[in-house]
């Protein structure tokens, strides 16, 4: 199935008029930067396919391909058959085709895969040769108001949301390919965007294109690197224009507590703000209405996006408040939040819905590249180690509508969400529809994406490794010299990382790499010679004359330690992981016949109700004992954990199962005093690893 040859794939488009190699620079740097007058940005995307995974990453993309991700078509035929709108049918039309396009374009490239290139083909080439005169492009609306069918979204075609998913679908196909049918087809669709958005405007047909407009702009900004266009950036302020205002929101104080972030859920039915400073206040003080979870994931970006037309501070703070005020009043410790599908606070049981993972992934990518800021990269890999990988089964057969950093069983029953109704107790089952089928889509974005953002180029000429895991790139660099650079490492279940430099002469360029946040003491080896150490929250710039076969090794130490979050409890971490009780699953295979489809729930088999000891929590070297393990090929598949923490706890009695969640978390103020009780062993394994897990733990005596 899969060739490891990328001309071969390269030759499915030869046929359409597709350039075999990516476009040429447009910029003073070896890719494009921002055209002046927008801000240059520090870090800078690679073609598509100019990064190769290896190691873990690599079977995990594979399992992704061989799984629902690759196969979607054939297992969900009702939606992303021959009928849908985005292939020029009178069936779904709006956003979960483009959805799952977006994920498998470039899983289809970074593995060089003919066969998944292949699916990807028909709705690309339906897009581009299918666009209106006027410049429309997407579903054809329909004249007369189909009949409605279960399961299926035919309307409305004209929304503008479902067109800036594939819009991002087609900057990756040019990136990889150079076909300027694109960058025609941008071209024209922006002009009518420009004619029409006064007419017809964001919020016209439904409020997520409101809310979701940055994704719109940061497109507008590529092609405007790319052709120069001035209209664009007249587009550019249109779309902010009409654009939830996150910065105004973000910058509130004026709500204390009760601020947008922790607020009521509701619809607004008009679905139209007119964005005026007295609007904003009263959101905030009658609490009515605050962000859908994926709305937030992908708007938090909506001020760094515009940032790089209007470089202003306040853009930045907006959104490090808003991640300070959701961290305190919403926040989980696998770097997401509680919104099922609201924001719906603090507490460890909360939702945490699939699409919100990897919406907000891509958000932190493109922040990155924007603003370099470490905070950023070190909250994106977060995400990636710890909430990314749990939500979907081993296979990529299944997913999870909302996962939570507390869940100790997984039935069809009411867990106190606000989705229980609507999705009749499906939310945490691992199923294909289960829950709502949105996520079944739009979740194959985040391992490609992650994968795409390990390597970037640099302002200054470079390379820089920002993010870890196994791979290799290839890149331009300096005065356009082409190097090679493999990365080795056990990352990030293990401390040590090597890159080996291959080059086709001596070279003088910089690499940028990144010391995390948790890290203290890093170490810099050059040819095995010390280079420097270093505490963690910053960049190591080497800028140096590089030769052929050198290599540079990083190594993070990772010691234990201990977060505090909702009632005072505490999470177990070490490095980028954090670590949660490992529970005996009894996984059970349901057959199911109504429009959630067949799933499987997930009981527990050994007691979940535990404490940590308060004197572990106090000496964490002395209280907790990592054992490294076995790295399988997939590390998150359950065989044998990649690494687990040794501990006592003390089971809780009181801490009993609420609406088939762990009870009302209870409070270690200074902590609960169990003297009666025996201490006992437990083991702590990576939040990953189990699809059981407590990870925020009440602290006893």
């Amino acid at each position: 199935m899969k060739h490891q040859n990328i001309l071969l794939i390269s030759l499915i488009f030869l046929a359409a008029g597709c350039q075999e190699t990516p476009p040429t620079t447009t910029s003073d740097t070896n890719y494009p930067n921002n055209r002046p007058p927008l801000r240059p940005n520090p870090y800078i995307e690679l073609p598509l396919g100019a990064i190769q995974p290896e190691g873990w990453l690599r079977d995990q993309l594979e399992t992704m391909a061989e799984g629902m991700t690759g196969n979607l078509d054939e297992l969900y035929p009702a939606v992303l058959g021959k009928r849908n709108g985005w292939l020029g049918g009178d069936g779904d039309g709006w956003e979960r085709g483009p959805y799952w396009i977006d994920g498998l374009l470039p899983l289809a490239w970074l593995l060089n895969d003919d066969a998944l290139l292949g699916k990807v083909k028909p709705w690309i080439e339906w897009s581009l040769e299918n666009q209106r005169e006027d410049g429309y492009f997407g579903p054809v609306p329909f004249t007369i108001p189909p009949d409605p069918e279960e399961g299926i979204q035919k309307t409305p075609r004209r929304d503008w949301w479902p067109k800036m998913v594939m819009l991002k679908v087609l900057k990756q196909y040019y990136m990889a390919t150079g076909d300027e049918r694109v960058i025609r087809l941008m071209t024209a669709y922006f002009k009518f965007q420009l004619k029409e958005l006064p007419v017809t405007p964001l919020d016209q047909w439904s409020f997520w294109a409101n809310r979701r407009g940055a994704d719109n702009l940061m497109i507008v900004y590529w092609l405007y690197n790319l052709t120069g266009e001035s209209f664009l950036l007249d587009l550019a302020e249109l779309i902010h224009e009409q654009t939830f205002p996150y910065t105004r929101v973000f910058l509130n104080d004026s709500c204390g507590r009760y601020n947008t972030l922790n607020h009521l859920y509701h619809y607004n039915t008009d679905n139209r703000y007119p964005f005026d400073e007295d609007l904003i206040g009263r959101l905030c003080i009658e609490q009515l209405q605050s962000f859908h979870c994926v709305n937030l994931a992908q708007g938090i970006k909506a001020p760094l996006i515009y940032y790089q037309q209007h470089p202003a501070d306040k853009y930045i703070k907006a959104v490090k408040k808003a991640f300070a005020d959701i961290r305190k009043y919403h926040g989980q410790p696998q770097g997401m939040y509680g919104a099922d599908e609201p924001m719906h606070g603090n507490d460890p049981t909360r939702g945490v819905e699939f699409c919100s993972v990897v919406e907000m992934m891509y958000s932190l990518e493109n922040m990155i590249q924007i603003t370099g800021e470490m905070d950023f990269v070190d909250h994106l890999e977060n995400i990636a180690y710890n909430a990314l990988p749990t939500q979907a089964s081993d296979d990529y057969s299944g997913r999870q509508y909302f996962q939570a950093a507390n869940q100790v069983m997984l039935t069809r029953t009411r867990h106190n969400f606000y989705e229980d109704d609507s999705h009749d107790g499906t939310d945490l089952c691992y199923g294909l529809v289960t829950g709502y089928p949105c996520c079944t889509c739009n979740m194959h974005q985040g391992w490609p994406k992650y994968t795409q953002n390990l390597w970037l180029a640099t302002a200054d000429g470079g390379i820089a490794a920002l993010l870890y895991a196994p791979s290799t790139v290839k890149a331009r660099v300096a005065d356009g010299k082409e190097i090679s650079i493999r990365e080795e490492t056990r990352y990030p279940f293990g401390e040590s990382i090597l890159f080996t430099l291959t080059l086709p002469e001596d070279a003088s360029f910089p690499i940028h790499f990144r010391i995390p946040g948790w890290s203290r003491n890093a170490s810099v080896t050059i040819n095995g010679r010390l280079y420097g150490q270093y505490d963690g929250g910053r960049i190591i710039k080497i800028d140096r004359d590089w030769e052929n076969g050198d290599n540079i090794e990083i190594n993070l130490p990772m010691n234990i330690a201990i977060s505090r979050w909702a009632e005072n409890s505490a999470v177990v971490e070490r490095g980028p992981l954090i670590y949660s009780l490992k529970i005996d699953e009894d996984w059970r295979f349901v057959a199911n016949h109504d429009k959630f489809g067949d799933y499987w729930e997930v009981l527990p088999k050994s007691p979940w109700n535990f404490g940590l000891l308060q004197s572990a929590v106090d000496d964490p070297s002395a209280g907790f004992e990592f054992e490294a393990g076995k790295l399988e090929e997939n590390p998150w598949k359950q065989v044998n954990p990649p690494g687990q923490i040794r501990t006592l706890g003390k089971m809780i009695p009181e801490w009993k199962l609420y609406y088939g969640n762990a009870g009302p978390l209870p409070h270690s103020r200074p902590q609960l005093y169990l003297r009666d009780k025996r201490a006992e062993e437990i083991i702590l394994v990576p939040y990953g690893w189990n699809a059981l897990r407590i990870t925020e733990f009440p602290v006893v005596e």
